[in-house]
């Protein structure tokens, strides 16, 4: 605590009533009542309630919190009236903090408290007193309860919840405009003196904002505050109880005031005119510039939409605001022509969307700017008259015949002689030419509407000064049809005529096609090349006709096909016509007319024997032809006998083999790397056909590791050929060129002594025994005279 909350704390404690002088006395009550009014009364039950007379007297103790004292602090006394002060009585206490917290002198009923006590955590203690006879134990008074309040003290500071604030505020806002309200607490009794009484004020943030003492309100204190000036303020407010006066506690809080955007400025263009040039080739659609005014307003405020109000080329140019970026993209409306017009004017508005009538008065929220724009000559491609030509023409017509003529003009001012070409992927087969200096088309082979009805080509016009910049146009050349076809059958007619058919008898309905197409339609006329006895046609007159027969009767046996020509003639000019001939079978029939026969060897089969009897008859045939072969290529397959028959040829094959071998630089017959493998004569078996022979192992030093692979290769393709008694004696290879692995002695050669220092030292040999002595003199007493030499 501070020297100031020490003397507060002096002058309230000489304020307040001492509870050193405290006592609760406990006096009997006389009984003034008269005697109707006695002691009894009836309960709910009916029966007598006796009421004791109240012994005891008591008020409430007071407590000063925070006590600093080194001695327990004194509450009060409990006093009885039934106390002689001979210590027959005997004072207990029980309750709230009883016999820990608060402790009473059994014989004076003197309370003490025996450690400092905080109001904060609890503000009052309830508890109970009671007299009694030391002698008996027995109660002197009824049990009486008491309240120790505790008196509160300064010893908290305001606090707020939260150490920082966020507020914001509209720029502009008149004086006393409201930003937010902070409020603190004081843990200290509000009904208490001025311990918890926060009076608030600002430390921070003048002249602009100002608080309310009493609520915490914070307020603008300036007119027309502009966010555009200054954006973000902040603002820091004490709050200070005991009414805010001197020695009082105090806390403070930080508030971040922003000033929010309004609409109140209107958009300006940095300049009053510009100037934006476009080629004249430039489509429609293309972007020329932008155009944008600034506002010093944010988001919405800022919005600003432009469009354009007056000029010459308000038909030929469009603006488009874009809203992400508040520009003004002036985009071509119209095809641009440097030959006819060179220069626009253009007068382009800007205007916010979002305006605030509060602020009319700083003015018009719009603003415009003068925008030129130039088109720029370009050397554009030649122009055709049209978008696309149709031309029509007859398929008869003569090779060269001109078909149509196409037209194309240089737009420029210096008007350039124009070259025409066929793009040849749209004429493959070179049907078609131009005439390269007047675009007429003509033919150079002969068209057939038949194959192809229509031409699409495409004829390119190009400046002959500027032979890269070219313009097409699509040509559509549609083939008028001719008749130049004659009418065929449409489909191959299968006719017969039953042997039983009478005269005037239908056997077969025919149609024709035509590859031509007339205007008017296919009219088609049937009739007969020569006149036929057996039968004749009759025209439809729906472009079918009818065969008939015109005899009774026909017969297989005398002839079997007949052939019938029939004339088809079309009605166009010129007519054009075709002879086509129907085959028509003689058939055995059933008497529904139901063809059964038409071939004439079918008379010749037996009458018993059907088809199906035939085919199960060759069936029969193919499986005695598929058992044959089987066996056939059974028997060809023969068990393999032994190469080896008996033990002389094994004996006279050992005998021929009187060859070392090649050694490592054999590699003719075989690979001798593969049984580089100590390991693989070691197993090994004896073969079936060979007699066993005893073998001599020499000893072999150890050897390096080897490789596992191909040991485990070679080791395995001996035990087939063990075991395979038709393999040749192929034991010989395991003996064949190879030397084992190096000794231990390494070469004793003096071919290479004279190669290397090493070679020449031959001491060893003494140690070898005395058989070697002479040997080791004759190296080494050479090597002295070399030496000594």
């Amino acid at each position: 605590m501070t020297i100031q909350q020490v003397l507060l704390l002096l002058l309230l404690w000489m304020w307040l009533p001492q509870p050193c002088h405290t006592e609760m006395l406990f006096r009997r009550t006389p009984d003034l009542r008269p005697k109707s009014f006695g002691g009894r009364a009836l309960g709910n039950d009916g029966k007598t309630i006796h009421r004791q007379k109240r012994g005891w007297m008591w008020n409430q103790f007071f407590l000063l919190e925070e006590y600093t004292g080194s001695d327990y602090q004194y509450v009060g006394k409990l006093h009885s009236d039934q106390d002689k002060g001979d210590g027959s009585l005997k004072y207990i206490l029980s309750g709230d903090g009883a016999g820990t917290l608060f402790i009473i002198d059994e014989k004076t009923g003197d309370i003490h408290a025996t450690r400092r006590i905080d109001r904060e955590e609890k503000a009052f203690y309830t508890l109970r007193a009671q007299a009694i006879n030391r002698r008996t134990l027995r109660p002197v008074e009824p049990e009486s309860e008491f309240v120790i309040k505790i008196h509160d003290i300064n010893d908290n500071e305001p606090t707020f919840p939260e150490e920082i604030y966020t507020a914001s505020v509209p720029e502009m806002s008149v004086v006393g405009t409201s930003v937010v309200q902070v409020t603190a607490t004081d843990a200290d009794d509000p009904s208490y003196g001025n311990s918890a009484r926060i009076i608030y004020s600002i430390l921070q943030g003048q002249p602009y904002f100002s608080v309310e003492p009493e609520t915490g309100i914070i307020r603008t204190a300036l007119p027309n505050m502009n966010r555009e000036n200054r954006e973000h303020y902040q603002v820091v407010i004490q709050a200070k109880d005991m009414g805010g006066q001197m020695g009082g506690l105090s806390g403070t809080t930080t508030v971040n005031i922003t000033l929010t955007d309004v609409n109140d400025n209107p958009p300006r263009f940095p300049q009053s005119t510009i100037h934006l040039r476009i080629p004249e080739s430039s489509p429609v659609g293309t972007a020329i510039g932008s155009v944008k005014a600034t506002d010093a307003d944010t988001g919405k405020n800022a919005e600003v939409e432009y469009r354009i109000i007056d000029g010459d080329g308000t038909d030929m140019f469009d603006i488009v605001t874009q809203k992400d970026t508040q520009e003004g993209i002036i985009t071509v409306r119209k095809p641009l022509d440097y030959e006819t017009r060179r220069l626009y004017t253009l007068k382009v508005e800007a205007e916010n969307t979002h305006v605030d009538p509060r602020f009319y008065y700083l003015g018009p929220f719009k603003d415009t700017i003068i925008v030129k724009i130039s088109v720029e000559d370009v050397d554009e491609p030649p122009v055709f008259s049209r978008s696309s030509y149709l031309f029509e023409v007859h398929e008869d017509i003569e090779l060269g015949t001109i078909i149509g003529t196409v037209m194309a003009r240089d737009p420029d001012s210096a008007s350039s002689p124009i070259r025409f070409s066929l793009d040849r992927h749209t004429d493959l087969d070179r049907i078609f030419n131009i005439h390269s200096g007047n675009g007429s088309i003509y033919t150079s082979k002969p068209l057939d509407r038949e194959i192809s009805q229509w031409h699409n080509l495409s004829v390119i016009a190009a400046e002959i000064n500027n032979p890269k910049d070219t313009t097409r146009v699509p040509v559509y050349v549609r083939i008028l049809d001719v008749n130049d076809n004659a009418p065929q059958f449409a489909v191959f007619y299968d006719t017969f005529v039953c042997e039983n058919a009478r005269a005037g008898q239908l056997i077969q309905t025919i149609s024709a096609v035509d590859k031509d197409d007339p205007l008017g339609g296919q009219k088609f006329f049937f009739s007969l090349a020569a006149v036929n006895p057996n039968f004749t046609v009759q025209d439809n007159e729906d472009n079918t006709a009818r065969i008939l027969t015109r005899r009774n009767g026909f017969s297989r046996h005398e002839i079997s096909t007949y052939l019938l020509p029939v004339v088809i003639s079309d009605n166009d000019y010129p007519i054009q016509s075709s002879t086509g001939t129907l085959t028509i079978r003689v058939c055995a029939c059933d008497s529904r007319g139901n063809m059964q026969s038409c071939s004439a060897e079918a008379l010749l089969l037996p009458a018993g024997l059907s088809t199906g009897a035939l085919v199960a008859i060759l069936l029969c045939i193919i499986i005695l032809l598929v058992i044959v072969v089987l066996f056939a290529a059974l028997k060809r397959q023969r068990k393999k006998e032994p190469l080896i028959l008996s033990k002389e040829d094994i004996r006279d094959n050992i005998v021929s083999y009187n060859d070392e071998g090649g050694g490592e630089e054999d590699t003719q017959a075989f690979d001798i790397g593969t049984l580089r493998n100590p390991a693989a004569i070691e197993d090994k078996k004896l073969r079936r056909d060979i007699i066993p022979e005893t073998l001599f192992v020499p000893r072999r030093t150890p050897s390096a590791p080897d490789n596992t692979d191909v040991r485990d290769f070679i080791n395995q393709r001996l035990k087939e050929h063990d075991t395979d008694p038709s393999a040749p004696p192929y034991d010989s290879l395991a003996t064949y060129a190879y030397e084992g692995n190096d000794s231990i002695a390494e070469s004793l050669s003096s071919l290479e002594s004279g190669t290397t220092e090493g070679d020449q030292n031959y001491d060893y040999l003494r140690e070898w025994g005395p058989r070697f002595n002479k040997l080791a003199e004759m190296y080494g007493g050479g090597e002295s005279d070399k030496d000594t030499s």
